[in-house]
């Protein structure tokens, strides 16, 4: 595109930059939400997950109700969705 006034043309251009992963595959960049298991309920909207194959990680829970047992959706460490919530409140579960 270019656009001329008072006797000077500017262009412009834009320019796309493919982002970069240190890792083959980054769940950010590949739109990939993975389920998880949440373990326990942490402070300030955290928790603690179970993610089945890399161990336990800390996402947040912000945007989603969601208690120990249940398997959320997480994208980018943040739960986007409860996918199963887990059964009533038990000695093992008090947070249901």
């Amino acid at each position: 595109m270019t656009r001329s006034g008072g006797g000077s043309a500017v262009k412009e251009v834009r320019v796309y930059v493919e982002p970069s992963c240190p890792d083959h595959t980054c769940v950010t960049c590949s739109d990939e939400a993975v389920a998880v298991t949440v373990v326990r309920l942490l402070d300030q909207d955290l928790a603690l997950v179970d993610t089945g194959r890399e161990g336990r990680e800390v996402v947040s829970v912000a945007l989603v109700d969601a208690g120990a047992g249940d398997t959320v959706l997480v994208h980018a460490k943040e739960a986007i969705a409860v996918v199963r919530k887990a059964g009533p409140a038990s000695p093992e579960n008090p947070h249901r």
